[in-house]
C-alpha cells in the first residue's frame, strides 16, 4: 500500500463537485488519467441533490443529464398569506446515480475509496497507508474549509423517505411549505413525490445556531405527514444535513484556511450560494469551465478555481447583504415574510435568484416596495455588517 501512483489529475473528496469534475474531465478528454481519492467506499454519500431547470446552462446540462433520477414540470410553494404553482422545471438527483455514473466513466484502479488523505499539495497527494500519489494537477474537493472565516446563519434539516399505504395524490414537488409553525427561525417543509406512494419530506430551518436535534426533527415530519393525512408504512433513506449560510467574511482568509496555492472546487472553494448554501450549479459550471481546459497543471487549475471562485464571492454581495437583513434585521419567528413577499415576484427572475444570477433590475425589483422588515434595523443590520 506504500507505492507512489502517478496521474495526470488527482480530485480529493469524492462528493457532489468531485464527481462532476471527473464526469466532465473524462467527458472530454476519455485519455486523460484522473484519480477520485476519498475516505468513503462510495462517490457522493448518501445525499439527494435537487436544483432547477434554470439553475444549469443549456451547454453544460450534459454533465447533469444521465444523474437525473426524478424531473418534474413545475413546483408549488405555500405560505399563510400566499401559495403558487411555479412553472419551472425541476430535478432531483440521487448519490446512487453520481456513484454509478462515476464507475462507468473510470476504470476500477481510478476509484481509489475507502482511502485516508494525509495531505496534499498543487501536484502531490500522501494518503495515510503510505501510499502517495504524484500528479500534473491536484483538486481539492473535500467540503468546506475554516467557516470561522465567515459571517454565518445556518440552514439545517432533516430528510426522510416515505412509503406510504395510500397514494398521496402530490402531483408536483413542495419545494416550501411555511404554513408549518415557525420554530428556530425561518422553518418550511420540502417535499419531494418520487412515485404515487412515495414521498421524501424534509424539516429545514434558517437558523442563529447548527445545533441539529435529529430526533425532534424526525418526530415533526412524523406530525407533518399525519396533518398532510399520509399514513406511513415504512422509512427510507434517512439525510441530515447542516449548510452554512453566508452575510459576511473574509473570501481570502477562508481560501488559505486549506491551502493556499492549492485548487479547490465546491464547498472548499467557497462556491455555494449564500443564501441557499446549495453547491450544485456551481459544481457544474466549475466541472464545464475545467472540462474546457488543456493545462492541468496545478498552477493552472489553482489560477483557473481561485480566479472562478475570487470573483463569484466579489459578484454576491448582494445576496450576502440579503442574509444579513434575513438573519440581523428579522425577527426569527417573522423571517417567513421575507419569502413569502419575494415568492409573489416573476418566475424568472426567482429562478435566476437561486441560480446566483440576478440582475440589476431583479435585485432592485426584489428591493423596492414595502419591506418585510423594519427600514431602521435593516440599515443597521447592513451598516454593521460591512464593519464586521
Amino acid at each position: 500500500m506504500g507505492t507512489t501512483i502517478t496521474c495526470d489529475v488527482a480530485i480529493v473528496g469524492g462528493g457532489l463537485a468531485g464527481g462532476l469534475v471527473a464526469l466532465a474531465l473524462k467527458g472530454k478528454h476519455p485519455d486523460l488519467d484522473v484519480r477520485i481519492v476519498d475516505a468513503g467506499e462510495v462517490v457522493g454519500g448518501n445525499h439527494i441533490w435537487s436544483f432547477f431547470g434554470s439553475d444549469v446552462a443549456a451547454a453544460d446540462r450534459w454533465i447533469v443529464a444521465p444523474l437525473v433520477a426524478h424531473a418534474w414540470t413545475g413546483y408549488d410553494i405555500a405560505f399563510p398569506l400566499h401559495a403558487r404553482t411555479i412553472d419551472e422545471t425541476y430535478y432531483s438527483i440521487r448519490s446512487e446515480k453520481l456513484d454509478a455514473a462515476v464507475r462507468r466513466a473510470l476504470p476500477d484502479h481510478a476509484l481509489m475509496l475507502g482511502r485516508k488523505v494525509l495531505g496534499v499539495s498543487a501536484t502531490a497527494v500522501v494518503l495515510a497507508d503510505g501510499g502517495r500519489i504524484e500528479a500534473k494537477g491536484v483538486i481539492d474537493a473535500r467540503g468546506p474549509g475554516d467557516l470561522s472565516t465567515l459571517s454565518l446563519g445556518w440552514q439545517k434539516f432533516v430528510g426522510r423517505e416515505l412509503a406510504l399505504s395510500a397514494p398521496h395524490q402530490a402531483l408536483l414537488p413542495r419545494v416550501m411549505d411555511a404554513t408549518v409553525e415557525q420554530i428556530d427561525g425561518y422553518r418550511f417543509v420540502y417535499c419531494l413525490p418520487f412515485a404515487d406512494d412515495l414521498m421524501f419530506v424534509e424539516d429545514t430551518y434558517y437558523s442563529d445556531t447548527p445545533d441539529l436535534d435529529v430526533a425532534t426533527l424526525t418526530a415533526r415530519i412524523d406530525a407533518y405527514a399525519a396533518a398532510r393525512g399520509w399514513s406511513v408504512e415504512r422509512e427510507g433513506r434517512i439525510e441530515a444535513g447542516v449548510l452554512p449560510v453566508v452575510w459576511g467574511g473574509d473570501f481570502d482568509a477562508y481560501w488559505r484556511s486549506s491551502g493556499a496555492r492549492i485548487a479547490k472546487v465546491g464547498m472548499r472553494a467557497g462556491l455555494f450560494h449564500p443564501t441557499t448554501g446549495y453547491s450544485l450549479p456551481d459544481a457544474v459550471r466549475t466541472a464545464a469551465l475545467l472540462a474546457d481546459r488543456r493545462d492541468f497543471s496545478g498552477a493552472a487549475l489553482y489560477e483557473a478555481t481561485h480566479d472562478l471562485a475570487r470573483k463569484t464571492w466579489a459578484a454576491r454581495g448582494f445576496y450576502r447583504m440579503l442574509d444579513t437583513m434575513l438573519f440581523r434585521a428579522a425577527e426569527p419567528a417573522e423571517r417567513y415574510r421575507v419569502l413569502e413577499r419575494f415568492y409573489t415576484l416573476s418566475p424568472r427572475l426567482i429562478g435566476r435568484f437561486y441560480a446566483g444570477e440576478s440582475t440589476l433590475m431583479d435585485k432592485a425589483r426584489i428591493l423596492t416596495g414595502k419591506p418585510p422588515v423594519p427600514i431602521s434595523r435593516a440599515l443597521r443590520a447592513i451598516a454593521g455588517s460591512m464593519q464586521s
